[in-house]
């Protein structure tokens, strides 16, 4: 008999087939010939047995600002009237007050219906960390789903391609040869990353003659101030700085020592070159090209999509932005113009979960792959481990706190969180993550330490929100 054809046998044979197709171990029979009662109480056999998903509601939403080294990471709870909570993080560096604006608009309401609320709060969210109270609260209330149904929020947004993801980490840095050596050593054996990135920025070329063209106007060593007619608060084609010979020379040389070391085996992504025009992204994208580096991020702001393309379609070395990007809209425009070889959410600026699988779906179908930045808690990693679990062109995740070294003990989790440079998909409820509060307590921002503090001062607080008349 072939493998395809239909099984043979006598009666037993059929009820035997009957028991072993059951779903949720009730009998395909008996949802066909059971009462409806029976057949429901089974269907929802695995439904937390201390919620009714249908009568729950949103009674209240409180903070607590956390330490991730030196970066604010705000943490929201969301609680509701039987006793379950779930948590969501506004990106890293962000105000908590972009989700505590939102609670006024869903106190009261049945946090399941997680799209319904999202696109509720969506128009109070905006690109950059502006995004970040949004997709906070839409990943507690994926959180909060998936603990009233008991399943890993995975398994909402339509099942897992994957039981773990790949991360990607930093280069670190040395203070020489050997101690660079050392370190990575420790990220490739020890932690077991098989996924690297490095920055090489014109940073590198200050204070050396005849690298840089116009940096005795702008301070080329200032990328991360953002003060208004700053070097850093400028965007990049209108600094009209340029990059000598002598800079790109001395940038590819720190592009082939990292090379040396870690091999050509290892993919190798790249950020944080500087501000400077299209122009001159074309002459570095050229200049590195034999060094085959995954990819070439963020090298002007996302929002230049010709100017993309432009760079894109000069250069062998695939190109990647998107993580200050609100919404899915800028990211489809992008694909289409095909501006970019890879897409690259933070899924706390993006939307969440759902709107970054969306995104991914897109990008899947005109065949664009997904990488995923991040750079938060394990609260805010979790909600990434889920989307890309569930995202089948995703690449890798970034995994930017490798080196904090109470970072995994934020959190309790069943089985590990990381396992030699891969996250572990859970099979918990929710995110699969519940926070340590004593670890959690250590770590709190000494400006604001209180621990999810009542919030009655956003109960009520709103305005006429609608956008049409």
């Amino acid at each position: 008999m072939s493998e395809t054809s239909a099984p043979q046998g006598n009666g037993n044979d059929r009820r035997d087939f009957l028991k072993k197709v059951g779903a949720g171990g009730l009998m395909l029979g008996g949802f066909m010939f059971s009462p409806i009662e029976d057949t429901l109480a089974q269907a929802t056999s695995k439904v937390n047995k201390m919620s009714s998903p249908t009568d729950l509601k949103i009674t209240d939403m409180r903070f607590a600002v956390v330490m991730n080294g030196h970066a604010r990471c705000p943490i929201i709870r969301i609680d509701t009237n039987q006793g379950i909570s779930g948590y969501g993080e506004v990106r890293d560096g962000a105000s908590w007050r972009y989700a505590m604006f939102l609670k006024s608009r869903i106190m009261g309401m049945n946090p399941c219906s997680v799209e319904l609320l999202f696109k509720r709060i969506k128009q109070f969210g905006f690109h950059g960390r502006q995004g970040g109270g949004v997709c906070g609260v839409e990943m507690a209330l994926w959180d909060l789903a998936g603990k009233a149904y008991n399943v890993p929020a995975y398994q909402l947004l339509g099942g897992r391609y994957r039981d773990k993801v790949r991360l990607y980490a930093d280069t670190p840095e040395g203070e020489n040869e050997a101690d660079f050596a050392q370190k990575v050593n420790v990220r490739m054996v020890e932690q077991g990353f098989t996924f690297m990135k490095m920055d090489f920025g014109i940073e590198l070329l200050k204070g050396i003659p005849g690298t840089t063209v116009n940096s005795n106007y702008w301070d080329i060593g200032r990328q991360w101030s953002n003060e208004a007619m700053t070097y850093g608060g400028t965007e990049h084609p209108f600094t009209q700085v340029q990059i000598t010979d002598k800079g790109l020379e001395l940038m590819t040389q720190r592009i082939a020592f990292v090379r040396e070391k870690i091999g050509y085996e290892i993919p190798l992504a790249s950020d944080h070159y500087g501000h400077f025009d299209h122009n001159n992204a074309i002459r570095l994208g050229r200049a590195v090209e034999k060094y085959r580096l995954a990819w070439l991020e963020d090298l002007i702001p996302w929002k230049f999509t010709d100017q993309w393309r432009q760079i894109t379609e000069a250069i062998e070395t695939p190109t990647l932005t998107g993580e200050d990007i609100y919404l899915k809209e800028e990211f489809i425009k992008l694909i289409d113009a095909r501006a970019i070889d890879l897409v690259h959410p933070d899924l706390a600026t993006s939307g969440g979960l759902l709107e970054t699988k969306k995104i991914g779906d897109y990008a899947e179908e005109r065949g664009v792959a997904m990488a995923m930045h991040f750079a938060g808690t394990p609260i805010s990693f979790m909600a990434n481990v889920h989307c890309a679990a569930a995202t089948q062109n995703f690449v890798a995740l970034e995994h930017h706190s490798v080196d904090v070294d109470y970072w995994n003990s934020l959190v309790k989790t069943k089985k590990p969180m990381i396992e030699k440079g891969y996250a572990l998909v859970p099979d918990s409820p929710g995110l699969g993550i519940e926070l340590n509060e004593e670890v959690v307590k250590k770590h709190l921002d000494p400006e604001y330490p209180a621990y999810f503090a009542p919030s009655t001062d956003w109960d009520k607080d709103r305005s006429w929100d609608r956008l049409w008349s």
